[in-house]
């Protein structure tokens, strides 16, 4: 039996309650069908290697939502309380920009994760961009 209860937080955010586990999903997204979009988004992001980024836009592209990366990083935004966890860190706008870093709860926290795993950041910018891009669609088929 899953329970689901929908709190109005913001315009644009409910709160839903899954099984006791509380997940902040844009008030858009309140259909099961967006829900299990959210969960391919989590999905996809837990296979991204250590030491690796994507774009929201790449992950989008890959799970058949071109034109979606709005809707990718709103899954993001509301993964950092899922389990299994999901390395939210690795996910980078289409210019390598760490724009998701005011979700970590700590602004510095998004670019300490990615430099533990060997990333460097400057600028609030991956450098060597290009070579540490995971494409899913190239990597996942």
């Amino acid at each position: 039996t899953v329970e689901i209860r929908l709190h109005i937080l913001h315009p644009t955010f409910v709160d839903v309650t899954l099984n006791s586990h509380s997940i902040p999903m844009p008030s858009s997204a309140s259909s099961q069908t967006d829900f299990s979009f959210f969960e391919d988004v989590w999905a996809v992001v837990r296979m991204i290697p250590r030491g690796r980024v994507t774009t929201y836009g790449a992950i989008a592209r890959y799970l058949g939502a071109a034109g979606s990366s709005r809707m990718v990083g709103w899954a993001m935004n509301a993964c950092h309380t899922v389990k299994p966890r999901v390395p939210a860190q690795r996910v980078v706008n289409r210019n390598g920009v760490l724009t998701g870093k005011h979700h970590f709860g700590d602004i510095h926290a998004m670019q300490a994760l990615l430099e533990k795993e060997g990333v460097e950041v400057e600028n609030d910018r991956i450098l060597r961009f290009r070579d540490l891009f995971w494409d899913p669609a190239q990597h996942l088929g």
